[in-house]
């Protein structure tokens, strides 16, 4: 496996591979990895002939007083789970070489950032998608690989592509837990005993309000209620927001009429958690 760190070492990479005629599967991350960053390696490698893997903490997605410098890192640790992952390449610049002197340009994708994680964390996402777009002209990858659990990113990303005419293939992978139904996280190293034990109510929070949908309620504010009165039973937790919005706009919804998400974040003391379901719907409801 190959160790890069600067963005022309990456380029001539992509170049090589892609002069061969084969394809680059892309999985960006900041490190810190767990079970479900491996499984987007392995889904890029269902994809694609060669898999890129890159580690950077982007500085421009965090906000004041968020964990920017506390944000967990152990490099030899995602070096070997990368490598084992099966990835051919480890792309890992550091934060001079995305942002060198000088440097001013963003990607600003308006709408789609605008609710859930953008009413508290405003530059959050003006952050992820320059970083991103970075990333993808270093790397050049005909596909890459985000998790579902942050699917406010994976829509924002996909926004960003198809607006700006990227020749990208963005695969959305699927939420995976730890035994307790956590979702995992990088984050999740952040919760002590108590706090662990009380995060496992937005996995239990979902399940009911998944199972409430299926039985046939299209009603966004039954369905916030439930969730909000099984998560507001954990005194630990501390509600950011629950909401139900459509799946492609991330606009607030009152009733499922089409596919919905219902996305959470609560503070359990310093961690802050998000996850999700998606809610399918064959069609409207009386």
């Amino acid at each position: 496996m190959e160790i890069l760190r600067t963005v022309e070492d990456m380029q001539r990479f992509a170049d090589r591979v892609r002069q061969r005629g084969r394809t680059i599967g892309f999985v960006p991350t900041m490190g810190y990895l767990h079970e479900g960053h491996v499984s987007l390696v392995h889904i890029a490698r269902r994809h694609a002939d060669v898999v890129v893997v890159s580690i950077f903490v982007n500085p421009t997605q965090f906000g004041p007083g968020e964990d920017f410098e506390s944000y967990p890192r152990d490099f030899e640790r995602d070096r070997r789970m990368v490598a084992a992952a099966g990835a051919d390449c480890l792309y890992c610049p550091d934060a001079d070489e995305m942002y060198p002197p000088g440097y001013q340009t963003t990607v600003c994708v308006r709408e789609v950032t605008r609710n859930l994680c953008g009413l508290s964390r405003p530059a959050h996402f003006e952050g992820v998608a320059t970083v991103v777009a970075k990333l993808f002209n270093a790397v050049k990858p005909q596909y890459a690989v985000f998790g579902q659990k942050d699917f406010q990113q994976l829509v924002v990303i996909k926004r960003m592509v198809r607006d700006l005419n990227m020749d990208i293939d963005i695969i959305g992978a699927p939420i995976v837990r730890e035994p307790d139904g956590i979702a995992m996280s990088s984050r999740n190293k952040y919760l002590g005993t108590a706090e662990r034990q009380a995060a496992r109510c937005l996995s239990r929070a979902l399940d009911a309000v998944r199972s409430r949908a299926d039985e046939g309620e299209r009603s966004a504010q039954a369905l916030i209620s439930l969730a909000r009165g099984i998560i507001s039973a954990e005194p630990l937790g501390r509600i950011d927001y629950v909401k139900v919005c459509d799946a492609v706009t991330l606009q607030d919804v009152e009733r499922l009429e089409r596919e919905a998400v219902m996305a959470v974040a609560v503070f359990f003391e310093k961690a802050r958690l998000i996850d999700n379901t998606i809610l399918h719907v064959d069609g409207p409801q009386p």
